[in-house]
């Protein structure tokens, strides 16, 4: 079966003005959609949240600072599921809390390069 990366992009806006109690409970809708996923079998992976800080290494072999943490495209953390299409993925993708904290899931099949497939 297709495996897909979410990748997930911004909603971090929300969270900014949010008070401990808030937090706690978006840390809580999440569990329970990782919870959920696990049980169903279609998360392989729920992946994590990735800090703002980094570098960003060029063709050149140069290093920037970034990525850049004003951007509302940062990406903010992934999880790995299984799914029979994309179609399904998108399905899943929808149902994770990131649409509803106003961030975005891009969605993309692994390509399994140098993988036999099943």
């Amino acid at each position: 079966m297709p495996k897909f990366m979410f990748v997930y992009r911004g909603g971090h806006e929300s969270m900014e003005q949010a008070t401990p109690e808030e937090m706690q409970q978006v840390m809580q809708v999440w569990m329970d959609w990782i919870q959920g996923g696990v049980e169903a079998g279609w998360l392989l992976d729920g992946g994590d949240g990735l800090k703002p800080e980094g570098a960003i290494v060029n063709p050149d072999l140069s290093v920037i600072d970034g990525p850049f943490t004003e951007s509302k495209e940062l990406v903010g953390g992934y999880s790995m599921v299984e799914a029979p299409d994309l179609a399904a993925a998108i399905e899943l993708a929808k149902s994770s809390p990131m649409p509803q904290s106003g961030g975005s899931v891009e969605v993309r099949e692994l390509a399994n390069v140098g993988k036999q497939t099943e």
